[in-house]
């Protein structure tokens, strides 16, 4: 049986985390000798058929409107009609804020075994590998018959780009008013012109170490120069420093960037589950005692005011050569 893969659309642009769930279906797909198909809701300008490039081969479009904001009922109700269309067994998700809510409802409707969070293709006993305890264990999974529903870890999954191009073809689904469990009136914008924080590869974060908000000049101005979205520790949200969305931790927004530059932040095990499986953590501390720097792959001791600067200094320098 083939493989459906739901990929998340965000402005009609198809997001970073679904190629990797595209490429995870395909590769998937072709260790069992079946083929991966994918399904995207909501208006798109124009790109799904990227997803052949991943090894899709067709790609099913529920193109209403309405659906161009998440609301689970019709989520689940369209997904579920590509299970249908394609007899697939199992349902491949991101897991993102959308894969979490999603996946449980897929797995009830279809009867199957829920594997969360992977990282990997199964081994050769069908146990699949996931983080465990915030990061600070791998564990096994499994699921030894029926069907299944798995969600792949964000930016934990390498793939080869190739050539190629899905076949996009239009997917019919009668919504009614009682699929759509609320509606969507608004949607603001507070980090515009930055990468949203779980799509960002490069991430500039700051702590309490910043002394106060009137200091963040010199955060964003890093971050400007590295094409970089800002984050932050939570009792910097809390006390009113920085919104609420750029929070990163355990209580805040779960981020695995390419490179996490942390400045000032201490690295309180609450903070460290959040951005613990992160390709690179350069840490910046005044306190060579900082229990961040343990997590660290590169550290500076020194001043956030006198290292960021120069750093961000260095960054033009190389750019300009």
């Amino acid at each position: 049986m083939s493989i459906l893969v739901f990929v998340e659309l965000q402005n009609g642009n198809l997001k970073k985390s679904a190629f990797e769930a595209a490429a995870y279906a395909a590769d998937l797909a072709a260790s069992r000798s079946t083929e991966a198909v994918a399904i995207a809701l909501g208006e798109s300008n124009g790109d799904l058929e990227q997803l052949g490039k991943v090894g899709i081969s067709k790609v099913w479009h529920v193109a209403d409107a309405k659906l161009n904001h998440l609301t689970s009922r019709s989520y689940t109700k369209c997904i579920m009609a590509g299970v249908e269309q394609t007899g697939a067994d199992t349902v491949v998700l991101s897991h993102t804020s959308t894969g979490k809510t999603l996946a449980p409802r897929v797995a009830i409707r279809m009867n199957a075994g829920l594997l969360a969070c992977v990282s990997d293709l199964p081994d050769a006993e069908g146990n699949y590998r996931k983080s465990m305890f915030s990061g600070k264990a791998w564990g096994n999974i499994g699921n030894k018959e029926g069907a299944a529903v798995i969600t792949v870890n964000p930016n934990a999954y390498t793939y080869v780009v190739k050539e190629g191009a899905a076949a996009v073809e239009a997917l019919a689904v009668l919504l009614g008013d009682n699929d759509f469990d609320y509606t969507v009136k608004e949607v603001i914008n507070e980090s515009a012109g930055m990468t949203p924080l779980p799509e960002a590869e490069l991430v500039v974060s700051a702590g309490r170490g910043m002394k106060g908000p009137e200091n963040w000049g010199i955060i964003e101005e890093l971050a400007g120069e590295l094409g970089a979205t800002t984050a932050c520790s939570r009792p910097v949200s809390d006390i009113g420093w920085r919104p609420h969305h750029e929070h990163v931790g355990q209580t805040g927004i779960t981020i695995k960037p390419n490179l996490y530059i942390a400045v000032g932040i201490s690295g309180a095990i609450q903070h460290l589950a959040g951005v613990n499986q992160s390709k690179c953590i350069v840490v910046i501390n005044k306190d060579p005692e900082a229990p961040f720097f343990k997590a660290a792959d590169y550290g500076i001791v020194g001043d956030a005011f006198d290292v960021v600067p120069r750093l961000t200094e260095a960054i033009k320098k190389m750019k300009a050569s």
